[in-house]
């Protein structure tokens, strides 16, 4: 089936909010989700394209300096930022790199040995690396720096995403800057904080061999060895970017990365290579660099394709595949999909990687998919644990033009990294974590789902086909080690309700000003969450994405 996305263009909203209502109500029937192709916008069923529209490959470069160089800083801070960068304030979130401070979980998180050993170390979990947003890119204060000044603000890079309303809506958790190799000690910093959370490793997106992507990639390789030996790095050659139809050319580029001993591979020794997008070339063409890799590198291979069509492609695949994988789609309706295809991979003798994802929201291609606060990464995680997943790709650590990082960021500190960690505890060891403290998790959006920007923004996302429909809801998710009350403020309005021991999820209408959440227990108040960020019924910018905040960390 196909369909091309149309740009939503302002002055049109009581149409579109009519062809919407019909649309929503086609969509949550679908049982799989419809995903743009980023090269060429088209739809892929059961999938959630990487974002298009990337920033330049040589890296940042001020608006009248050269591609790659790196920004200094002004003297003096720049006036203040519109749209994204003007939620919140970066001075007061920073990100140290240290490991989790006792209590900021609801359970005991085992020690990485403890996840790497016996049955736990034959489930894997990857998040994908996505290497055009690293921690910082230009080594510069968080007020500043090129984030604030060229992502979030729509007026950045010289107006180039104003129609969109800039590039951004988040950001990585801001960081110090740092003297000596500040790059690479940054991507140190996000191996540790991935190893804290019980990754096994990063699937890495390879968007080009050569320039600023290319040598982050390289560097990531190295940072990763030198932090933990034991964290991997998996090969993801993205057919969506690469410029070669050689495959003695992407078979060179592969070896070179393997030859770092971070390189992902198999007990027995064989590399494991996952292209996105696999279908974008021929198995023939696959086969061909597969023996080169063996050939001219003295390489073996474990060829895990990972396909936006995994039911069109994976039979043709399966003679020169280990394993399968697909993207996934971004909405916690229509998961069950993944049942099946976990059983045709496993029914053709080949391992499953299973997508789990958190939200997805792409300003610049004017598309989103209605996460419900934190339903689709429960759901996600749900599929991966009781449908038998061999391993699962976190998608993504840190896209931020999608909206779909786990890492942490400004707008949702350390929330939903925390969160993975309970459901990849259970993943990889079978049993559901003990509760051992109380914790809250706290998430809504800053804006209604049908605010109209204010701003000079023309290009609207709109509901990709097969999301469940928009909604406007704040939910306070607890971790409780009992029953208790749990008070709520939504704007102006008081609440209370009872949570059960265990995990419960508890929808409020959102409410124009801020939220917070508090347990109480026999008139004694125990642990609370804010979520700073104010609801407004206006805004400059559309904004889609959810915010989050934990009570088990310091805002």
């Amino acid at each position: 089936m196909s369909h091309r996305r149309r740009s939503a263009v302002r002055g049109r909203r009581p149409l579109l909010t009519l062809l919407l209502s019909a649309f929503f109500l086609v969509g949550v029937c679908a049982a799989t989700g419809i995903a743009w192709d980023p090269r060429d916008g088209s739809a892929v069923q059961e999938a959630s394209a990487p974002g298009a529209g990337l920033p330049p490959a040589t890296g940042p470069g001020d608006a009248t300096g050269t591609p790659g160089e790196a920004t200094p800083s002004p003297v003096e801070p720049p006036a203040p930022t519109k749209g994204a960068a003007g939620k919140g304030n970066p001075e007061g979130a920073v990100d140290s790199g240290a490991e989790r401070p006792t209590g900021a979980l609801p359970f005991d998180m085992p020690q990485p040995a403890a996840l790497r050993s016996g049955e736990a170390g034959r489930k894997l979990v990857f998040a994908h690396y996505f290497t055009p947003y690293p921690l910082s890119l230009d080594n510069a204060a968080a007020d500043r720096d090129y984030y604030t000044r060229n992502y979030l603000s729509p007026d950045g890079e010289n107006g180039k995403h104003g129609r969109y309303g800039g590039l951004l809506r988040d950001r990585p958790l801001p960081v110090t800057p740092k003297s000596g190799d500040w790059e690479y000690a940054n991507l140190q910093q996000e191996v540790r904080t991935a190893r804290a959370a019980g990754i096994d490793g990063f699937t890495l997106d390879l968007l080009s061999l050569s320039g600023k992507n290319w040598d982050r990639s390289n560097l990531l390789m190295a940072a990763a060895r030198s932090v933990d030996p034991e964290f991997k790095i998996m090969l993801m050659p993205d057919m969506t970017s690469l410029k070669t139809d050689d495959p003695a050319v992407l078979a060179e580029a592969i070896a070179t990365l393997a030859d770092a001993s971070a390189a992902h591979r198999l007990p027995d020794g064989r590399l494991v290579v996952s292209p996105f997008k696999a279908e974008e070339k021929s198995v023939a063409w696959w086969t061909e660099v597969i023996g080169l890799l063996e050939s001219q590198h003295g390489i073996r291979t474990a060829f895990v394709p990972l396909f936006l069509d995994f039911g069109a492609h994976s039979g043709e695949f399966a003679p020169i595949s280990h394993g399968f994988s697909e993207w996934g789609s971004r909405s916690y309706v229509g998961q069950e999909s993944s049942t099946r295809d976990v059983q045709r991979a496993h029914g053709m003798g080949k391992i499953w990687m299973q997508p789990v994802s958190v939200q997805d929201a792409r300003p610049n291609q004017g598309i989103y998919d209605e996460a419900g606060n934190t339903a689709t990464l429960r759901s996600t995680w749900t599929r991966a644990i009781e449908d038998g997943a061999d391993w699962v790709q976190l998608t993504t650590w840190n896209d931020y033009s999608e909206g779909s990082q786990f890492a942490p960021s400004l707008h949702n500190g350390h929330a939903y990294l925390d969160l993975t960690s309970y459901y990849l505890t259970k993943f990889k060891t079978g049993n559901w974590p003990k509760i051992v403290r109380d914790t809250l998790y706290l998430s809504a959006r800053t804006q209604f789902a049908g605010t109209d920007p204010t701003g000079d923004q023309s290009l609207l996302m709109m509901l990709r086909k097969g999301s469940a429909p928009p909604r406007d809801k704040v939910e306070v998710l607890s971790f409780l080690t009992g029953p208790g009350s749990v008070r709520t403020i939504v704007g102006s309005v008081r609440g209370s309700h009872e949570a059960p021991a265990g995990i419960h999820s508890q929808l409020l209408p959102l409410k124009v000003g801020t939220s917070s959440a508090q347990v109480v227990r026999e008139g004694k108040s125990g642990v609370q969450v804010d979520l700073p960020y104010r609801v407004d019924y206006d805004a400059e910018v559309q904004d889609l994405q959810y915010y989050a905040a934990t009570s088990g960390r310091e805002p």
